[in-house]
């Protein structure tokens, strides 16, 4: 693990940390990336939420940039770090895969490096609370990983987690068989486009992509190509959510209201989700833990809040109003 934070691509007061795995990959060791944000000094002594630590992992063909989730979790005391996991963002290497992995619970060795560096290793006795805050597929990393490690998080937070596949469980069982016996020969091989750009076109023209990094690879307009290994392990971590989780701790889900299928362009995308069936995600929902909220957003794109400015502060509202109760 390297022994120092450094000033981050997002400018001060965002510092990041390389986190080395000890995993090799098919060019070179491979390795994660830790971003903090320097905590608030003064709403860290008196704000509600001063005991707390956030670890935040972001969702497919993604990376963290999110500034204002960061400060919004600091205005309430807590310390709020972010995780690039392997083969993303600040964690891509050029001879990288982008994306790629053979299983999820591979992630584990990624989310513990980071809590070993924000002090919630499994024999640390930390203190502090953590909460952990999962977009699409980091939702879904972070639900397998808490009902796989009860007792290590207080609290979980899912932002549009991708809990059930597109074709919904009808689908996932049909395909399922042929994906995971091409995976077995052929885990790198290639699949058809299935993104279309169209989210990022809805992100773009609401004005949620004000990128302060000049990484187009990071987050490429149409998404990292697919592969029949990774879609494995996605398809599998939904089998294991459908029949059902327990991750230990009270669970927030917010997920717009309404979804649009990701067909051809239209205008709806702008305030609905056109990534995932929300409806779908919602009853999944109900399978992960005993004691789980879900809030839907009216007007609210996938990441919702990347959303237009009245569903983004309606879900940060909602979000703030769950935390002080719980």
């Amino acid at each position: 693990m390297a022994a120092d934070w450094v000033p981050d691509v997002l400018g001060e007061p965002f510092e990041q940390l390389t986190l080395d795995l000890g995993v090799e990959g098919d060019n070179g060791p491979l390795v994660a990336t830790l971003v903090r944000l320097r905590p608030n000094p003064i709403a860290a002594l008196v704000q509600p939420l001063r005991d707390v630590d956030v670890l935040y992992v972001h969702g497919w063909s993604d990376f963290f940039f999110q500034t204002q989730l960061a400060r919004f979790w600091t205005g309430l005391g807590a310390r709020f770090h972010a995780l690039d996991l392997r083969r993303y963002g600040r964690s891509l290497r050029a001879d990288n895969v982008p994306g790629y992995i053979d299983a999820l619970d591979d992630y584990d060795v990624d989310i513990e490096a980071a809590l070993v560096a924000m002090g919630h290793a499994t024999d640390a006795a930390s203190r502090r609370r953590l909460v952990l805050l999962g977009h699409s597929t980091g939702g879904l990393t972070l639900t397998l990983w808490a009902a796989r490690n009860p007792g290590r998080a207080s609290a979980l937070v899912l932002n549009s987690p991708w809990l059930e596949f597109q074709f919904g469980a009808v689908g996932r069982q049909a395909i399922a068989p042929l994906v995971s016996a091409r995976a077995r020969f052929d885990p790198r091989g290639t699949q058809p486009v299935v993104d279309l750009g169209f989210y990022t076109r809805a992100q773009t023209e609401v004005g949620a992509l004000p990128l302060p990094v000049d990484e187009p690879s990071w987050r490429p307009e149409r998404g990292f190509p697919t592969r029949p290994g990774w879609l494995a392990a996605i398809l599998e971590g939904h089998r294991r959510v459908a029949a059902g989780v327990e991750v230990g701790c009270p669970v927030l889900v917010l997920l717009s209201a309404r979804s649009t299928p990701p067909i051809s362009w239209n205008e709806t995308m702008t305030s609905t989700d056109s990534v995932l069936v929300v409806d779908d995600i919602a009853k999944s929902a109900t399978r992960i833990g005993r004691l789980v909220t879900i809030a839907r957003i009216d007007g609210a794109i996938h990441d919702v809040f990347l959303s237009r400015p009245e569903p983004r502060a309606q879900a940060y509202r909602d979000l703030e109003r769950w935390l002080r109760a719980r």
